[in-house]
């Protein structure tokens, strides 16, 4: 998926570690020794076949904040479990992307799952490394570096019932009659419910928070901004949108609204203190292997290699043409948009919608 600029995120530089090397096994006598604290595949494993098997040494792989109807996770983490033989730990599902890194000392995942903002700002806790299909990801969306990179991204969208409600096209049709709103989650907490907001208040390409909590305070004084169960339509990201349409088609719509193409990635990163870390690689390079990435859309996510893969012909192109139409390249906030949008909601939400 090509994006726009994402301008702070090539700043964040970080340095690999050099760790302990592992013993070798008697098939690899010709071979460099393993180093499991590499930042490549081939300098510190050589072969998929070398990183598997330290990984198997291991035996476990922590992951943090992967609940596993999100993007299809639980088929991700079971394939990964059942090709190499490594039990995986979950840990603390619904975490957001701040409690994981607030809880990694005490919980000490071996990968993150990251919201684009909190990767950036924390980069200096990761362990750079540059899976395969590194020069597929596009650069605005990793770190020069490794230190992090984007798995997959989604647009924020709005879900419908088109029993209920005429098809919108733009998050000000939500003011019209019939509309029974609803975000996903609190926006103080929530950072699909913050992008909901920051979605509904582009202009010309810019954000204006004010004109995201002016539109969402109007539906609140109509009686019309509601909760997740009683709404017949949900600002929220199209994969989320698309998997609740997904059963039955003829009840649920996704739109992605053309002036108002918000975008947002989930990138991940290994912990430079990962207890596993031979384990922690080999599942970044299963999560941006042609199988990782298809299972990944399988969730209703567009995977970030999905351009390449598509040239390559190894895209699920079927999957791929059910996604919701997008009606171009994603608008990424930066870092200071995310802070400023961030800290205008602290003070006015409560105030205006409560």
């Amino acid at each position: 998926m090509t994006v726009r600029t994402c301008a702070a995120a090539a700043a964040i530089l970080a340095s690999a570690g050099c760790g302990a090397s592992s013993p070798e096994p008697t098939s690899a006598k010709n071979l460099p020794p393993v180093n499991v604290q590499a930042g490549s595949l081939k300098a510190g494993f050589s072969t998929m076949d070398r990183l598997a098997e330290a990984a198997k040494r291991e035996g476990q792989l922590n992951v943090i904040a992967l609940p596993r109807e999100w993007v299809n996770y639980g088929e991700v983490i079971d394939a990964f479990a059942d090709k190499y033989g490594i039990k995986v730990n979950e840990l603390e599902p619904n975490a957001s992307s701040r409690r994981q890194i607030d809880a990694a000392a005490q919980l000490k995942p071996d990968v993150f799952d990251l919201t684009l903002d909190v990767a950036v700002k924390e980069a200096a806790r990761f362990a750079p490394y540059k899976v395969q299909g590194w020069l597929d990801v596009p650069d605005r969306v990793k770190d020069p570096s490794g230190a992090w990179y984007a798995a997959y991204g989604g647009y924020m969208s709005i879900g419908y019932d088109p029993r209920a409600v005429k098809a919108p096209t733009t998050f000000a049709d939500l003011l019209g009659p019939g509309y029974q709103v609803a975000l996903d989650g609190d926006p103080l907490r929530s950072a699909a419910a913050f992008g909901g907001v920051m979605a509904a208040s582009m202009r010309g390409g810019v954000p204006r928070p004010d004109q995201g909590v002016s539109l969402f305070a109007r539906l609140k004084q109509a009686g019309r901004l509601t909760d997740l169960a009683k709404a017949n339509t949900i600002v929220a990201w199209d994969h989320l949108n698309a998997a609740r349409g997904a059963a039955h088609s003829d009840r649920w719509k996704v739109v992605i609204p053309k002036d108002a193409a918000l975008g947002d990635y989930h990138v991940q990163a290994i912990n430079k203190a990962a207890p596993h870390p031979a384990a922690a690689r080999l599942w970044q390079e299963f999560l941006f292997s042609d199988e990782g990435q298809n299972l990944l859309q399988k969730g209703w996510a567009r995977p970030a290699r999905g351009e390449a893969m598509a040239m390559k012909g190894t895209l699920d192109t079927e999957q791929a043409a059910k996604l919701p139409v997008a009606p171009g390249p994603p608008i990424l906030l930066t870092i200071p948009q995310e802070d400023a949008g961030k800290a205008y909601l602290r003070k006015e939400w409560a105030k205006s919608v409560g």
